[in-house]
């Protein structure tokens, strides 16, 4: 079997795989989400301390020097003016985080720390307190711990060296406390708000449909391709068991749009298991031409007394065409006739691009072809 033939069989066997699940229903919790109750991005800006020697070089971060400055100021320590500090265990470090919804002021998350300057490396060190801000420039939580570095780096005496991973950012599992929750119009809404990850008008009408026929007529009504709106009860308890009952239903989603996505870098390609072929008739083929430049050497005679060596190029230039064959493609093919008749000709992926490409500019390819 050939390298094209081995490809499109583990496609067709990718296909078989994760096309069956849409044949059965979802749960309405997988396939949407209630508007309004979503994470908020937090982050800030502070110092690692404590590293062996591989902090920031403050000749070249002087932000550093300044930062280190400012704290000792707060803290009671006052340095000289002109005072030039010559810093090699300190780090400045950008640290973001996630803060989830209706977290509640006491609870801890999860920290991601990045070195901001030339740090080589964040192993061993900790972080200082420091706050973490949200969008509107209030603090939401703060942030102080030991960092977790996966990475690892080791330089020789000759200049070699040899890195593992990325040591220059590092984690605080539950580094931050929260201080701060975000109002979420969860429990101040009389209605909610279902927005589908896919929007689909048919499954957003099956979505309103499989509420309406488990909770009571008229408890949803689709918006849009998108969204959901669904009568809720204001009681906060009710409400929060009106949602369980609700993002357990089960949907049927629609099937995707017919598509053929084409990765221009990678020459991956991913063909939907609605797109359908009209009638056309494909040849393949291709034209080799091979090109050797080989280098001679032309030298008199011994004892010849007229002559000069000379280097004298010689070219071999060879032209194979292969056998072109053609197959036909009947109406309303599937994926599976295809990457059959694609085998039988012995095309490779990235032949099969630009069969698609031709397919598409004849109106016989009903799909939409996307190249990423």
């Amino acid at each position: 079997m050939g390298t094209s033939a081995r490809v499109c069989t583990v496609a067709l066997c990718l296909l078989s795989i994760f096309s069956a699940p849409w044949a059965f229903a979802e749960r309405i919790k997988d396939i949407a989400s209630i508007n309004g109750v979503r994470s908020n991005q937090l982050v800030g800006y502070g110092l690692v301390v404590g590293l062996d020697g591989s902090g920031d070089q403050t000749t070249q971060t002087p932000f550093t020097v300044q930062s280190v400055k400012s704290m000792l100021a707060k803290l009671g320590v006052s340095l000289p003016a002109n005072v030039n500090l010559q810093l090699k265990n300190v780090a400045a470090v950008m640290v973001h985080a996630e803060l989830p919804p209706f977290a509640k002021p006491g609870q801890t998350i999860d920290v991601t720390v990045s070195s901001l300057g030339n740090a080589k490396s964040l192993r061993g060190g900790s972080l200082l307190m420091m706050p973490l801000k949200g969008a509107d420039g209030q603090t939401y939580a703060v942030a102080q711990g030991n960092l977790l570095v996966s990475g690892f780096g080791a330089d020789g005496a000759d200049g070699s060296s040899v890195t593992v991973n990325v040591p220059s950012a590092g984690r605080i599992p539950n580094g931050a406390t929260v201080e701060r929750g975000v109002v979420s119009p969860f429990n101040h809404d009389a209605s909610l708000v279902m927005n589908l990850h896919a929007a689909d008008f048919t499954t957003a009408f099956r979505v309103a449909t499989s509420i309406n026929e488990s909770l009571g007529e008229g408890v949803a009504r689709p918006l849009d391709g998108g969204s959901v709106e669904i009568r809720a009860p204001l009681d906060p308890a009710e409400k929060v068991a009106f949602v369980s009952m609700l993002e357990n239903l089960q949907v049927k989603p629609a099937s995707a749009p017919a598509r053929v996505i084409v990765n221009s870098r990678t020459g991956t390609v991913v063909i939907g298991r609605e797109v359908r072929l009209e009638p056309a008739a494909v040849a393949h083929g291709s034209l080799i031409v091979t090109i050797n430049e080989n280098i001679n050497v032309s030298q008199p005679e011994p004892f010849a007394r007229r002559g000069n060596t000379v280097v004298t190029p010689e070219s071999e230039v060879s032209v194979e065409q292969e056998g072109t064959r053609m197959f036909l493609l009947d109406a309303g093919v599937t994926l599976n006739d295809l990457v059959e008749a694609v085998n039988k000709v012995g095309a490779a992926p990235g032949d099969l691009v630009a069969i698609l490409e031709a397919l598409e500019r004849v109106g016989a390819l009903r799909a939409r072809l996307i190249v990423i």
